[in-house]
């Protein structure tokens, strides 16, 4: 089993309604016209509930960590996590609201995100809330994202990784998200003190150490503590870092719907792959760099299906076994 622990989000679309046309059947508006507006179609994200999601349909057993609220959109998020197989037994349900991003696509798929996130059920954790129990048999512990840089639980979740880490392989991606948090926030170098797995993407790594090579990056990283480090390319694949020994693998071409989620299902197919070749559970003792290159090309498979479809839907097992 893996855990996951983060947030869950209502990632909102947007589409823009011009003046004149009510939607159909709107029957208040017919008369004399709509004024222009938005529509909004709300889909489950976030992005440690994005990789808890793929990961389960993957096949790995996963048990996810979050402060899911009582709202409509925490509905949402359980009926979406349950349904992918996802175990919610550790997770606690909160009277605060859902975190809910509006995205914004760009002509190439990409999004840019507006967060409504203050006083928001994911970032309250307390310290009675996390205690070892809650990962039940789990070989390894995924965190990051906003949960490890928001107040006023970002401090709970870092001691709960902490007492983790010696009993699981931890696994952490920071996935910045600049109009919420500062540079500052982002304590990459502590972070891999405790962490054996570190996974960002090239525009993290602009964010966080800009102008810096990513194998100069790679290495300060390496000498804090983490031993694998995989930082990915969009389109132009991922490389890989162990222990200072570098490989690098190409991303599959496909027809890029949207890129929303692509970065979550890549991690969950490093973690799966790992898991499946029986090297989570410690210090990653028996990992090699074949092996790492190898759990990198089976999660840019995933990625890259993530993206031929509209928004955080990763594949399925079967699916993957089709390609």
């Amino acid at each position: 089993m893996i855990a996951v622990l983060g947030e869950c989000v209502a990632d909102g679309f947007t589409e823009r309604r011009p003046t004149g046309a009510p939607p159909d059947g709107d029957a208040l508006t017919q008369r004399g016209g709509a004024a222009a507006g938005l529509a909004l179609r709300v889909l489950p994200g976030g992005g440690p509930a994005n990789t808890a999601v793929a990961l389960s349909r993957l096949g790995t057993p996963t048990r996810f960590l979050g402060r899911i609220s009582g709202d409509v959109f925490g509905e949402l998020f359980r009926e979406h996590l349950t349904s992918s197989g996802v175990d919610l037994s550790a997770s606690i349900e909160a009277r605060q609201p859902s975190t809910l991003a509006v995205a914004a696509l760009d002509a190439t798929g990409q999004a840019a995100y507006t967060f409504y996130a203050d006083g928001t059920a994911d970032w309250q954790w307390a310290p009675d809330e996390l205690d070892l129990s809650r990962l039940g048999p789990a070989s390894c512990l995924h965190t990051g994202s906003l949960a490890l840089v928001r107040e006023p639980g970002r401090a709970a979740i870092e001691e709960f990784v902490r007492a983790a880490a010696a009993h699981v392989t931890i696994s952490i991606d920071p996935n910045v998200r600049p109009t919420l948090a500062a540079k500052d926030d982002y304590q990459v170098a502590r972070w891999c003190a405790g962490a054996d797995i570190l996974k960002l993407s090239a525009d993290d790594l602009e964010f966080l150490l800009p102008g810096v090579p990513m194998e100069q990056a790679c290495d300060t990283w390496h000498a804090a503590g983490a031993r694998l480090i995989v930082i990915t390319r969009g389109g132009d694949g991922a490389l890989v870092s162990l222990d200072g020994e570098r490989a690098t693998v190409r991303a599959p071409k496909v027809d890029v719907v949207d890129t929303v989620g692509a970065g979550d299902s890549f991690t969950a197919g490093l973690l799966h792959s790992l898991d499946a070749k029986g090297l989570l559970g410690g210090r990653l003792d028996g990992l090699d760099l074949g092996a790492a290159a190898e759990a990198a090309e089976f999660a840019a498979r995933v990625a890259a299906l993530t993206c031929s479809v509209a928004g955080a839907n990763p594949p399925w097992a079967d699916q993957l076994a089709q390609q």
